[in-house]
């Protein structure tokens, strides 16, 4: 009768019992890439949690799933509060060429953008002030269109006037994890250049006056 132990020792290395744990980590894997996939919005490591099994460690897995994406077309980099599937920023110049750009705001938006992304809570009279110009009804209409802007609540004044505040759609528009990443004021001053090209003007542009009637919007 054959030793059992001369016979676990013939074995091919390929016919080995694979690890639980590796196998474990893999199905992990798939379900939070899935999941990341899917999502219309940013996903975060709590989010993943209720998806994954008890005990699962879901920074961990998105810290893997981080490692196995980088260098590729595609990366799983984190943005708005959570992680999200974006393509690899030197391949832009090249998408560009085939991919359609979706249509950017205009101007007058972008100004009206940059002053509540930089002053929130903000109510629409002191974005006038700023801006040295009324705004339109419109501006702000096509700002919560995008989901860039919503209400926060109102200002404890005569009239009470609704407060304005950027959304996690504004963060993950412009690639921030949160809205301390915004670029300081003052260095935008300094070195305007350096501003990257999808990211909102600078408080000085957004105080340049400029009529709405001039950008095309109705007047208010």
């Amino acid at each position: 009768m054959p030793d059992p132990e001369s016979s676990a020792e013939s074995l091919p290395a390929d016919s080995a019992v694979p690890d639980s744990d590796s196998v474990d980590m893999e199905e992990l894997l798939r379900l939070a890439e899935a999941m990341v996939f899917a999502a219309t919005t940013p996903v975060t490591a709590r989010q993943l949690g209720q998806l994954l099994p008890n005990g699962a460690d879901s920074d961990a897995v998105l810290a893997a799933l981080q490692a196995r994406y980088a260098g590729r077309g595609v990366e799983l980099v984190e943005v708005g509060g959570g992680w999200q599937f974006r393509t690899a920023p030197d391949l832009a110049p090249k998408l560009r060429r085939v991919v359609q750009v979706p249509r950017r705001l205009p101007r007058v938006a972008m100004e009206t953008l940059a002053i509540i992304a930089y002053h929130q809570p903000v109510t629409r009279p002191e974005i006038e002030e700023l801006r040295g110009a009324a705004l339109g009804q419109g501006t702000l209409d096509q700002l919560l269109e995008a989901g860039l802007v919503a209400p926060r609540g109102r200002k404890e004044t005569p009239g009470r006037p609704t407060l304005w505040g950027t959304t996690p759609a504004f963060l993950s528009q412009f690639g921030l994890q949160q809205l301390r990443d915004l670029p300081r004021r003052e260095d935008l001053l300094v070195e305007p250049a350096a501003l990257p090209m999808d990211a909102p003007p600078s408080p000085a542009e957004a105080e340049e006056p400029e009529s709405d009637a001039e950008a095309g919007e109705p007047a208010p």
